[in-house]
């Protein structure tokens, strides 16, 4: 478990500005802490080492690590701070935005007396696929991905935390906010066999496509979307493929024989057909965790996943005349 901790301290003081939208300056502030955790809970390592054991594989887990290194990390690039009102449409009372890049900083702020909802988002600044939505209004608030479909892999690791707050007149007090990881991360690794191929994809869908902060729950998309997997430079003959993305469906939330998320692999053969393989997983994807599939392609282009638990199904000679367009 990796953390880090945050010291923001509130001394009594003059009308402070937080953002430009205090509006109860008038309010009592009293001397009161608050401290930040961001606390990474991972099966990364664990992951690693019992997937890839031998000399080939652990270098593709060097790789990996390397390639996973900003988004299972004890390092805030970046800070969202944002409290709100608990009566209402709980409008957003307070707001502060701080680019951090170090293990620990603290602050000296004032807020009036009030009773607060309190949002904290972590490493959202730099990521380029999700952004902070609708954040003005508590409830609103969300983690939301664009729009399109595929999507590149998330850019970072995305933290976030909730806490209600009363501040009260003439108590110390001290508020413990802990942020915890929201995304998760897929990879595929395979043994080409020796086989002649072309070019090589891949996707990963079945995960949500939204976080909301308040409830810390996520939302799922009506028609999937897809995750382009980003190619990781292994340094061997073994390929490794790896998105970040939001977690998958928990098994009570689909059928029974429904997979709970997917990776679709597009392999170009030398004669310019194109071989699909789909992996269906019922091991649900959570947040924080990393999951690796390994396998082998065969002289088809077809991906032949080790693992006897996942489901696969191959189409050999596909098109894109299908329902979905991988953009080969």
């Amino acid at each position: 478990m990796m953390w880090l901790l945050l010291s923001a301290c509130w001394l009594m003081a003059g009308c402070s500005v937080i953002d430009d939208d205090l509006s109860d300056c008038g309010e009592p502030e009293e001397e009161y802490k608050i401290d930040y955790e961001l606390r990474l809970i991972t099966n990364m390592t664990t992951e690693l080492e019992t997937q890839l054991t031998t000399i080939t594989e652990m270098g593709v887990a060097e790789s990996l690590r390397e390639h996973l290194k900003d988004i299972f990390s004890d390092f805030a690039h970046d800070i969202d701070l944002s409290f709100y009102d608990t009566e209402g449409d709980m409008t957003r009372l307070h707001h502060k935005r701080d680019i951090i890049d170090a293990n620990q900083t603290s602050y000296t702020l004032t807020l009036p007396m009030h009773e607060y909802m309190h949002l904290a988002v972590a490493n959202i600044a730099e990521n380029h696929v999700v952004g902070l939505s609708n954040d003005e209004n508590c409830q609103t608030s969300m983690l939301q991905q664009t729009d399109d479909s595929p999507i590149a892999s998330h850019t970072t690791g995305l933290f976030t935390a909730r806490l209600p707050m009363e501040v009260l007149s003439g108590v110390s007090q001290t508020f413990n906010v802990k942020l915890y990881m929201a995304n998760s991360a897929v990879a595929l690794v395979l043994d080409t066999k020796g086989h002649a191929y072309s070019d090589i994809k891949v996707y990963a869908t079945g995960f949500a496509k939204e976080f909301m902060i308040e409830d810390s729950t996520y939302v799922f998309p009506e028609k999937e979307v897809l995750v382009r997997a980003d190619k990781v430079e292994t340094g061997n003959d073994l390929l490794c493929f790896c998105s970040v993305n939001f977690p998958s469906h928990n098994p009570d939330e689909v059928g029974a024989d429904e997979p709970l998320w997917q990776l679709r692999v597009y392999v170009t053969m030398p004669d310019g057909n194109i071989t699909e393989t789909i992996i269906d997983v019922k091991e649900q994807l959570k947040a924080g965790e990393l999951k690796i599939i390994k396998g082998e392609l065969d002289d088809e282009g077809a991906v032949r996943p080790y693992d006897s638990t996942v489901g696969v199904s191959v189409t050999l000679d596909w098109n894109e005349g299908g329902t979905y367009n991988p953009e080969l």
